[in-house]
């Protein structure tokens, strides 16, 4: 499981910097990386709650991801029609990641590991790209490019950080 989480974080980190470079780009398809995102987030999280038998909320935030990635893989006229809707969705897809990455940060502090901190400093900053989406959605909706390649690299490092940690 470790191994399987490190290379999906390194992918994560990979997209998220082709976001970052490409914001034009990662706007007009940006429903499709918000997809991917949740989907490999989702997949990840439930591997990791078999693997811990562990089945609360990361358990059915995770399914809930998966669900979501599917049905709009599956039409992706919503993806269309949501593009407005998009904006809000993300804004409080960031903020409830931020909360869980927060959470797993605690429970990483509890098994004595030290890369906690980083958890800790990305979760916080989900939650600070959420609240400034819900204030600002046009702003959002013209870096969005950014933010969402900032997710990817937290996502990405998030996974390292539990694949490394769940190693110890």
């Amino acid at each position: 499981m470790t191994v399987l989480f490190i290379i999906l974080g390194i992918m994560m980190i990979a997209c998220g910097f082709s976001c970052m470079f490409t914001p034009l780009l990662t706007f007009m398809q940006v429903g499709y990386f918000v997809v991917i995102l949740m989907a490999v987030f989702g997949i990840a999280g439930i591997i990791r709650a078999i693997a811990d038998k562990k089945f609360g909320v990361n358990f059915a935030f995770s399914i809930l991801s998966v669900i979501l990635g599917v049905v709009m893989m599956a039409f992706p006229e919503s993806l269309l029609f949501a593009q407005s809707v998009m904006l809000i969705i993300e804004a409080i897809w960031f903020i409830v990641l931020g909360i869980i990455t927060i959470r797993a940060a605690i429970m990483v502090k509890k098994s004595g590991s030290k890369v906690w901190i980083a958890e800790l400093i990305f979760g916080i900053l989900a939650i600070l790209i959420g609240c400034y989406a819900c204030f600002h959605p046009m702003v959002m909706a013209v870096s969005i490019g950014i933010l969402i390649g900032i997710s990817f690299i937290e996502t990405g490092f998030t996974l390292i950080f539990s694949g490394i940690a769940s190693d110890n």
